[in-house]
């Protein structure tokens, strides 16, 4: 809805009750409209990601979460490191978990913001 197609509040709005109305869980995040069936969540996919690409919990290791949209709230709560991006702040009435600190930049910038500063901390 916001990198190659442009979608207003009343059509993203559209999409994501239509979605529902067939079964779907719908989310929206900074650039798209997700969908999924299922009973599961980024928390839930990343417990098992974790498990099987590194044999690892994932409540088990120190981890930082970058997200940049409603749809991470889960991850914000979960991870004590939680960052989000600036442009989170565009959401905030929809917003009721927070990550622990908010970058400067919006989108990209932000990312690389996270990624410079642990480069910077992992060379002290």
């Amino acid at each position: 809805h916001s990198e190659f197609a442009h979608l207003g509040d009343a059509a993203i709005d559209c999409v994501v009750a239509l979605m529902r109305e067939e079964g779907m869980t719908a989310t929206v995040s900074s650039i798209h409209i997700n969908g999924w069936f299922g009973d599961h969540d980024k928390l839930s996919g990343a417990r098992w990601m974790s498990q099987r690409l590194f044999n690892r919990a994932l409540d088990a290791a120190r981890w930082i979460y970058v997200g940049d949209s409603t749809n991470d709230q889960a991850m914000f709560g979960h991870f004590a490191l939680s960052v989000g991006v600036a442009n989170l702040r565009q959401f905030a009435d929809q917003l009721t978990t927070w990550p622990a600190f908010i970058t400067d930049g919006e989108r990209g910038a932000g990312f690389a913001e996270v990624a410079e500063r642990i480069i910077a901390v992992k060379q002290i």
